[in-house]
């Protein structure tokens, strides 16, 4: 309640960071049964500047990975996409991302739901500051192909006490869809038709993305 006696509704929020890169079918599944399994009001795609675990792997320029999310997010009325990442010059972390991301709503006014996938939860104690994690939002844990759904259930008893309550589990249809099969597919001359949104697959070849240098 405001201070002119005004119920200010708190709006659920859900934050999917990631490289995307390429953004595929798999992440706009998670987001979109993640948004209507907790009734969130929107999904806000983060993709990555300089990814902290990711540097020595070759990963594409933040711009083309951000236009791609865009691409592929953008006849989604409840998909929004972030640049907060991307623009800021130094190495960007989760906690750090919704640490800022807050002082974009008015205190108590909105709830967020971090939306990842089931494997990074599990290794959730090797993130910067993860105990703090739970103090700024919900984990959505989504379960991914090559790790077994049962743990889901398991979670509690899988990860710090400061987590009980924090995480929610959310089992979701299977797509064995990974942006590292699909650079490989390009990489060999395969086609990714119905992995990636067609706009996103009409980029990366014109843009000639994960192709082998020399080829």
């Amino acid at each position: 309640m405001n201070l002119d006696g005004h119920v200010i509704r708190t709006r659920k929020i859900g934050i999917m960071g990631g490289t995307f890169d390429p953004i595929h079918y798999g992440h706009l599944l998670a987001a979109e049964e993640t948004f209507f399994a907790l009734g969130l009001d929107e999904v806000i795609f983060v993709p990555t500047g300089d990814p902290p675990h990711k540097r020595m792997k070759g990963v594409s320029l933040a711009e083309d990975r951000y236009t791609m999310t865009l691409l592929a997010t953008l006849a989604n009325p409840h998909f929004k996409l972030s640049r907060i990442e991307i623009d800021r010059k130094e190495s960007s972390h989760t906690v750090d991302t919704l640490r800022e991301m807050r002082h974009w709503y008015a205190p108590d006014s909105v709830q967020f739901f971090f939306i990842t996938g089931l494997d990074a939860v599990l290794n959730i104690t090797t993130w910067k500051e993860y105990k703090t994690l739970p103090t700024l939002c919900k984990i959505v844990a989504v379960n991914r192909p090559g790790y077994q759904t049962e743990k889901l259930g398991l979670l509690p008893d899988l990860l710090p006490e400061e987590f009980k309550g924090h995480v929610i589990p959310l089992e979701t249809p299977l797509l064995s869809i990974s942006s590292t099969e699909i650079r490989k597919r390009i990489e060999s001359g395969k086609n990714i038709r119905y992995l990636v949104p067609e706009l996103v697959e009409r980029y990366i070849y014109k843009k000639g993305l994960y192709k082998r240098i020399g080829r």
